[in-house]
Parts: C-alpha cells; sequence; structure tokens
C-alpha cells in the first residue's frame, strides 16, 4: 500500500482528487451560508481557510508531483489538515459543553498583511455564535463531521509522507 501511495504522489491525479475534494467541501460551507443562511462563526472561518490549505496543497503537488515540490504541498497538507483539526475540535467541545467563560471571538483575526474578511467577506466574515447548533446530520454537528474529515485528510497525509520512503518498484519509475 505505502509503494502505491509513492507511486499516486508522484503523478497528478491524487494531488488533484485532494484539491478538489477540499473544494467540493468549500462549496459545501457556502450553500450552507448563502442557500441554508445558516450563519458561520469565527471557527467556521478559521476551518473553511483550513481546507483552503489543504487545497492549496493539491494544487502545489499538482503543479509539479516528480519533483521536491511535492514534499512542500505535504507539508502545507499536514499542517492545514492539523490546525483544521484542532480547530474542528476546539468548536466542537464549545458547542458539547458550552460555558460562558469559553467564548469564541466577534470576528476573525487575520494578519493585517491578508485581511482575508475585509476582501472577501462573502465566504471568510463571521455572523454567527460558536456555541449555537444550527446543523446537523445523523445526530452529529458539523464541526463533529469536520473532526473526521481532517482527522481523515491527516491520515492520509501521514500515510503519503510515510510511504515516500518505500522505494517504487522500478517498473514504477519508467511507467512500464
Amino acid at each position: 500500500m505505502l509503494r502505491y501511495l509513492n507511486q499516486c504522489s508522484r503523478g497528478r491525479g491524487a494531488w488533484l482528487l485532494l484539491a478538489l475534494t477540499a473544494f467540493a467541501l468549500e462549496l459545501v460551507a457556502l450553500w450552507f451560508q448563502h442557500v441554508m443562511l445558516l450563519q458561520p462563526c469565527v471557527l467556521c472561518i478559521y476551518e473553511r481557510v483550513a481546507l483552503f490549505g489543504v487545497m492549496l496543497a493539491g494544487i502545489i503537488g499538482a503543479i509539479a508531483p516528480a519533483t521536491p515540490l511535492r514534499f512542500a504541498a505535504m507539508a502545507l497538507w499536514i499542517y492545514s489538515a492539523w490546525r483544521g483539526l484542532e480547530l474542528a475540535w476546539q468548536h466542537t467541545m464549545l458547542q458539547l459543553h458550552p460555558s460562558p467563560f469559553a467564548v469564541c471571538p466577534f470576528r476573525p483575526d487575520f494578519p493585517a498583511w491578508l485581511p482575508l474578511d475585509s476582501w472577501i467577506p462573502q465566504i471568510f466574515s463571521a455572523t454567527g455564535d460558536c456555541a449555537v447548533r444550527q446543523w446537523q446530520f445523523l445526530t452529529l454537528e458539523m464541526p463533529q463531521w469536520l473532526v473526521g474529515i481532517f482527522a481523515a485528510y491527516l491520515v492520509v497525509a501521514v500515510l503519503v509522507v510515510l510511504a515516500q520512503f518505500c522505494k517504487p518498484k522500478r517498473r514504477d519509475l519508467f511507467g512500464r
């Protein structure tokens, strides 16, 4: 399996699939926000940024997958999946164990050089409260689903990184 993942990481298809899955999740988030009129909170926006990081990793990996550029893509993939998992877990804890002392900020705190909420408010503006439960499917809230999604991204990313230490078969290198 690791050899197969190594081989996949050297081709564009797997990287484009990674970018496509993250893009699809971003579209779902925008559907929830603009069609179902759910109000995203600050943690929702940060989780959305983490998904954009996974999508960017897929795009970077697809640019030149047979070069060392794929290692930069893997690093971004792992970082984005890890941060997304942390944020989704924090969001889940706020919803499952609400407390007047544990609240999320009213507004995203992006760096001054990257004010995403000012540049693209339709995507990155937070209007909701983190502790409010707005949507559920199969008894799980949205942040709980994101814990599973980011955990899956992280597990696959770690396996792909470990696969880099497995030598591909000689015939895989030459495409025979």
